[in-house]
């Protein structure tokens, strides 16, 4: 995480039509109000809007004026885009998070230079500036980060559009605190408009009925609506108009169920959220992002008013089943606005460094220190991924200086026999003040201690650290956890974390972020399918890079699932290193061995795993094999069938693999397409940019 939080300066712009007061505040209203309470950047947070009401919901709200706001000839956006623009302009925001509104978004871009955030509360596709694919691909490249509040609604955004571009968003979905108990009367409550679309007519068919036999139990309806045509004449109902907010909360917490019946594609839900927090056993549609907004709610099969009666009855007639949903939905809320204020916060400051770095014409000073492998006569030369990082950063016009830490301590022995930390710390505290780097970056090592960290921080509060790891992160791998322990020995004190696998395997995933093993064009150097191979199938694997040879007795998955695959491909020619006593192999004897065979098998050790590949990956299709992969790998998100081909079990393998050795125009022509796109989406200056980009606070894409 990042050592030290800079408080932001945020300009929050409301539609003009949003109320920001406590009578009347509505959903966008609502999730502002409440995320800012508690943000770490609410004393310089100023949101801005237009409310009559001078009892706003919180402080720094800055209302603007609007002279034309029912004018027919007159635009009210213009008026109040005018407006803002004169009030923010050289305040130096950090960042201006726009709500909901594409249009106002637009046109404060082309008046105002600063980062953008944009907020969609409601259906992306139903708003104008975002109902089509060119208007959508828009906001996506001018602002930092598009919020939405349900997964429904970011869904929705993404129709015919490329998944690939999801990492510009963030679900950040509203939220509410927890509730102390309180005493339940049997209440039956509906809140929202009165109207068709929220189901009303449903609940006014189905609540007369309830009623008629039910007389013990009373029903209440929230909310208005311009032209009715629906009413509720009962004895035990009663309408209680449109309420504050905080009414309307007290009363949930009072009744025993509440009622949601959309017909609407609700983009959240937020009343069934307040209710089912509040202990409710609620009862909802399906439509929208509704079933988003609690695990424990009733869903109706179908829009139906009797449907809905006899889900009502159930929760009256059955206590202990109304009770234990009750229980549940209060003591499992979903979203916490403590967790979700965090949550924005944090996405906040990802965007805009807190760093202040010296850079002249965006040329960075890097140290990348890595095992450069000296010891070992430098046989992994062309699998080092520290060697391709300082190639990307001087290609991308940095300077780089690089160390060694293992081959310093090795040359720096105590009396020529003990490893001396020492005296590699002393080092690196005179190497960085005498060079004075922007950047740490570093990988695999556990040589760097703490207190050199701090220090080394403190002498250059502007430095950025960042580490990375290349090996797998599998909470279920044992060879695996001792990884994961060495990640997080520095994983909270450095400001980024890079590993090749999904981030979402961890629990704790703050700061950490995916990326692709790189290619190189002056190590994976060779077109494969130009060649006249002798073999098929290439595989190799070892017991550690460290390790020349095989360990004696040990055996992982890999070796047995190689045994039933060369049973099934009797008449391949396989050349695997690593198995059946043949040793691993390197450096030059690598890549003869590499380029002597058609195809090559990328199995990494554990169970597939989203995104996880060793640097094997890059050696085969970045030499221009025809490369097998487990389609569980998920490497469907960045290469297609016609590139790489996706295997879905060891038959499906074995029969590919005879397959394409029989079909070789077509095998050299995915091979030839597999390596161009490897090369055109990964390669070393844009893995380095994006690394860069990322470490910076910027907003970086792998795809984008």
């Amino acid at each position: 995480m990042i050592s030290k939080k800079k408080i932001l300066k945020i300009a929050t712009i409301l539609p003009y039509k949003e109320n920001y007061s406590v009578d009347k505040a509505s959903a966008a209203s609502l999730w502002v109000s409440e995320f800012f309470k508690d943000s770490i950047h609410k004393d310089k947070n100023y949101i801005y809007g237009n409310t009559k009401s001078k009892d706003y919901l919180t402080k720094n709200y800055k209302n603007i004026i609007l002279k034309n706001l029912y004018s027919k000839f007159r635009s009210s956006t213009n008026e109040y885009v005018n407006k803002l623009s004169k009030d923010i302009n050289n305040k130096n925001f950090d960042i201006i998070e726009v709500h909901n509104r594409p249009i106002i978004l637009a046109k404060l871009i082309k008046k105002i230079q600063c980062k953008y955030f944009f907020y969609f509360h409601n259906d992306p596709l139903s708003m104008k500036g975002s109902k089509t694919i060119n208007e959508r691909l828009l906001i996506l490249k001018q602002v930092e980060k598009i919020i939405f509040v349900s997964e429904w609604t970011r869904n929705r955004f993404f129709i015919n559009l490329d998944k690939k571009l999801i990492a510009k968003t963030e679900v950040v979905y509203p939220s509410v605190k927890k509730q102390k108990e309180k005493p339940k009367k049997k209440f039956i409550t509906f809140v929202g408009k009165l109207n068709y679309s929220k189901g009303y007519d449903l609940y006014e068919k189905a609540i007369t009925k309830i009623l008629n036999e039910f007389p013990d139990w009373k029903a209440f309806s929230v909310g208005d609506e311009e032209r009715r045509d629906i009413y509720i004449n009962h004895k035990n109902h009663k309408e209680l108009g449109f309420l504050k907010h905080k009414f309307t909360l007290d009363l949930l917490n009072k009744s025993e169920i509440a009622i949601v019946p959309s017909r609407w594609e609700e983009p959240f839900g937020r009343t069934a959220m307040e209710a089912s927090s509040r202990g409710c056993a609620t009862i909802i549609s399906d439509r929208g992002g509704l079933k988003e907004t609690t695990d424990y709610a009733v869903i109706l099969k179908k829009l139906d008013f009797k449907i809905l009666y006899k889900e009502i009855k159930k929760l009256i007639i059955n206590t202990k089943f109304r009770k234990q949903i009750q229980k549940s939905s209060k003591n499992n809320i979903k979203h916490l606005i403590s967790e979700n204020t965090k949550l924005i916060d944090q996405i906040r400051s990802s965007c805009v460094p807190s760093f202040g770095l010296t850079i002249i014409k965006n040329k960075l000073k890097i140290v990348n220190l890595y095992n450069q492998g000296q010891k070992l006569n430098h046989r992994l030369f062309n699998i080092s991924l520290g060697k391709k990082f300082t190639n990307g950063f001087i290609r991308n016009g940095h300077d780089v200086l690089e160390i060694s830490d293992r081959d310093y301590i090795k040359h720096n022995k105590s009396f020529n026999v003990i490893p001396n930390k020492y005296n590699f710390q002393k080092y690196l505290k005179e190497t960085f003040k005498n060079y004075n780097p922007d950047l740490l970056f570093f990988g695999h090592t556990k040589n760097i201690d703490i207190p050199t960290i701090h220090e080394i921080k403190s002498s250059n509060k502007n430095l950025i650290i960042s580490q990375w790891n290349e090996d797998p992160v599998m909470p279920s791998l044992d060879y695996s956890k001792q990884n994961i322990q060495n990640i997080n020995l520095y994983s909270s004190i450095v400001d980024h974390n890079f590993i090749s696998t999904d981030p979402s395997v961890l629990k704790e995933n703050k700061n950490f972020h995916f990326f692709f093993v790189p290619v190189d064009r002056n190590i994976e150097c060779y077109d494969v399918f130009n060649l006249k191979p002798k073999k098929d199938l290439f595989y190799a694997m070892s017991h550690g890079v460290n390790r020349a040879v095989l360990k004696k007795g040990i055996e992982d998955d890999r070796i047995i699932f190689l045994d039933k695959l060369v049973k099934k491909i009797s008449g391949i020619k396989y050349d695997f290193y690593g198995f059946s006593n043949k040793q691993p192999i390197w450096g030059n004897d690598f890549f003869n061995a590499l380029i002597n065979s058609k195809m090559g098998l990328n199995l990494s050790r554990g169970k597939p795993t989203k995104y996880y590949s060793s640097n094997r990956i890059a050696s085969i299709m970045g030499n221009g094999l025809l490369t097998f992969v487990d389609e569980k790998v998920h490497f469907n998100d960045f290469f297609n069938k016609d590139e790489i081909i996706f295997y879905k079990n060891i038959t499906d393998l074995s029969e590919k693999i005879i397959f394409y050795s029989k079909n070789d125009n077509l095998r050299k022509q995915i091979a030839a397409k597999g390596k161009r796109k490897y090369f055109k989406l990964f390669n070393e200056s844009k893995i380095a940019k994006y690394m860069i980009d990322i470490s910076l606070g910027k907003n970086s894409s792998l795809i984008i």
